[in-house]
């Protein structure tokens, strides 16, 4: 009975020694998103958490920070091949979907993209890419209808869109309003998931009073 006790306590400690190290790891690419500025900073804070992810095989988490890390520094960066970032961040996504299925947070990342491809010619990719980035965020609402980012992002698209095409910012403030409400109430599943987006709501909101 002792060697049994001996032999699960040595196995809970490498338990906590594996997910301690992990969540190091994690932190360490929370402050380097923190100080990363320029797009060469974002692009490194991504493959090092693809680094992360690589490792740990079953965390969905750091293949999600890649992903939207990469997709930030695509956005950041004027000159960036859009299309070819995109197809590394959905890469990425796909990683993160094959250990985490219906997550209203990657269905997230899958309208950032649609919108980062579309913007490269809008006229003639609004209608195709836009349907992509609609359906996403549908299905991000229709997982998590009370957390705040599908709103947020819905609301920065349609902010941009003519409103004609169904868009404007007397449209994008209800989807503000609704995430900045939202974002009063909400709390990360873990100190690891993302809770990102609320200082941006609150900002675009004001943007269109």
């Amino acid at each position: 009975m002792k060697k049994l006790l001996m032999a699960f306590a040595m196995f809970a400690t490498l338990g906590l020694n594996a997910q301690s190290k992990y969540e190091s790891a994690m932190q360490n690419g929370f402050t380097k998103m923190k100080e990363s500025k320029t797009v060469d900073e974002m692009s490194a804070v991504a493959s090092f958490f693809e680094r992360v992810g690589d490792a740990e095989k079953t965390q969905w988490l750091p293949y999600y920070y890649a992903a939207r890390n990469y997709t930030i520094s695509a956005f950041m960066n004027p000159s960036a091949d859009k299309d070819k970032a995109a197809e590394k961040v959905k890469g990425l996504i796909a990683k993160a979907e094959a250990i985490e299925k219906d997550n209203a947070e990657i269905f997230c990342l899958k309208q950032q993209v649609a919108v980062m491809q579309l913007i490269v010619d809008p006229m003639s990719r609004w209608q195709s890419y836009g349907a992509i980035a609609a359906e996403a965020i549908a299905k991000a609402i229709a997982i998590d209808p009370n957390n705040p980012r599908p709103y947020l992002l819905e609301g920065q698209y349609l902010m941009n869109v003519p409103e004609a095409f169904g868009g404007g910012k007397a449209v994008a403030k209800k989807l503000f309003e609704k995430s900045v409400e939202l974002f009063g109430n909400f709390k990360p599943a873990s100190v690891l998931h993302p809770s990102w987006g609320k200082e941006q709501a609150e900002q675009l909101l004001a943007a269109c009073q």
